[in-house]
């Protein structure tokens, strides 16, 4: 079955997953991360896109950013793996594929979503076990974002900032955001749509677009048919059977 295009919008937020092959390592040592994070931060400017928060785990990666463009993350995301795996592959003796097939991704808008978003990158190593804290992990963006250190990676997203109007209010802000227990509805929105190529958007974001990706926002109903079709195809089938007196 041929793959779908990627749901991108220019100017609007995507969460992006990318996991190794087989759920194996991406990661075996600090100075993987370092690579890894540098070739994002040269790449990212290349393609047009901002980072907003990221969080390299040991067998997969997630960043939240704005694309300048349709094909920005595509370009950056391509360019950052083939990058990366010839440096892997170099370093440790290995050939073949680093990356499980195509990342994946969702478009984020409005405060609620991209807040979350945030928090659910930066909160990763927690929910894994790895660490007590968000700040205790160092291959997050969250100690940029908290302030804790000057993260020259990292471009503010405008929710973000919305958060205080001065940078030490909106520091403690943040801090507190992700002390919070995470929203099991949303841990279960964020993924179900990354991993369906959806979108967690307003009515701004939807109404602004095209018919024709507007009917890509969101998830279709399970089966052949949806909700309103099935009861239409159900009472026909009635009518034809003689279960269902016909009008008039």
């Amino acid at each position: 079955m041929p793959r779908g295009p990627r749901l991108i919008v220019p100017e609007v937020a995507v969460h992006i997953v990318q996991r190794g092959h087989d759920r194996r390592d991406c990661f075996r040592h600090d100075t993987d991360y370092l690579v890894y994070l540098s070739n994002l931060r040269e790449l990212a400017a290349k393609a047009g896109c901002a980072i907003h928060a990221y969080c390299l785990m040991t067998n997969h990666i997630h960043l939240l950013v704005t694309p300048e463009t349709e094909h920005a993350c595509a370009q950056m995301m391509r360019n950052l793996g083939q990058r990366y795996v010839q440096y892997f592959n170099r370093r440790y003796e290995r050939s073949g594929t680093l990356w499980e097939g195509r990342f994946k991704s969702c478009l984020v808008d409005t405060a609620q979503y991209v807040i979350a978003c945030y928090r659910y990158v930066e909160r990763n190593p927690i929910r894994a076990g790895m660490v007590a804290s968000a700040s205790a992990y160092p291959w997050s963006s969250y100690n940029g974002n908290a302030g804790r250190l000057v993260n020259q990676l990292l471009a503010p997203h405008p929710e973000y900032v919305a958060l205080a109007l001065e940078e030490a209010a909106r520091h403690r802000a943040y801090e507190e955001l992700l002390t919070a227990n995470d929203d099991p509805t949303f841990l279960a929105a964020i993924r179900d749509a990354t991993n369906g190529g959806f979108a967690l958007v307003g009515e701004r974001v939807k109404s602004a677009l095209p018919a024709d990706l507007q009917r890509r926002l969101e998830r279709k109903p399970p089966g052949p048919m949806g909700k309103a079709s099935e009861a239409e195809w159900r009472r026909n089938l009635e009518l034809e059977l003689g279960l269902r007196p016909r009008p008039g």
